[in-house]
């Protein structure tokens, strides 16, 4: 595995822990101060790491957990990457019961002025159906 995946799992996997945790201050947390965020299940274009927490307080609440499906992490240079793929989630619904969503996903990831990899950009969308 490249440097470059490595980082990438672990930067995912550190999300991912981050919303088992419950608290939209620690996932937000991860965004930087100037992120972009298009959500999956929001109509909405979040800007920045207040905006990105006000999605998760109520996301969070559907107790998602999620798995990446496939991926490709795309080297942009020293200290910055795009990792895309597709990933489900498991979400409470309405009638109390555990539901699917499939999505795709992008995440940017930038390494900050104090060493810590930060989210630029997320985009996540609900996976279209295909009508044969």
């Amino acid at each position: 595995m490249e440097e470059i995946e490595k980082v990438a799992e672990e930067n995912f996997k550190t999300w991912a822990d981050s919303l088992l945790t419950k608290d939209p201050k620690k996932v937000a947390d991860l965004y930087a101060e100037d992120a972009t965020f298009l959500p999956t299940l929001s109509p909405d274009f979040k800007l920045g790491k207040s905006e990105t927490k006000e999605y998760f307080e109520h996301f969070l609440l559907k107790n998602p957990e999620g798995e990446i499906k496939s991926e490709v992490v795309q080297d942009l240079g020293r200290f910055c990457y795009l990792h895309s793929g597709l990933y489900d989630f498991e979400v409470n619904g309405l009638d109390g019961k555990r539901n699917p969503v499939e999505a795709r996903f992008s995440f940017v990831w930038r390494k900050d002025s104090d060493g810590k990899w930060r989210i630029i950009h997320h985009h996540s969308s609900v996976r279209p159906k295909l009508n044969h």
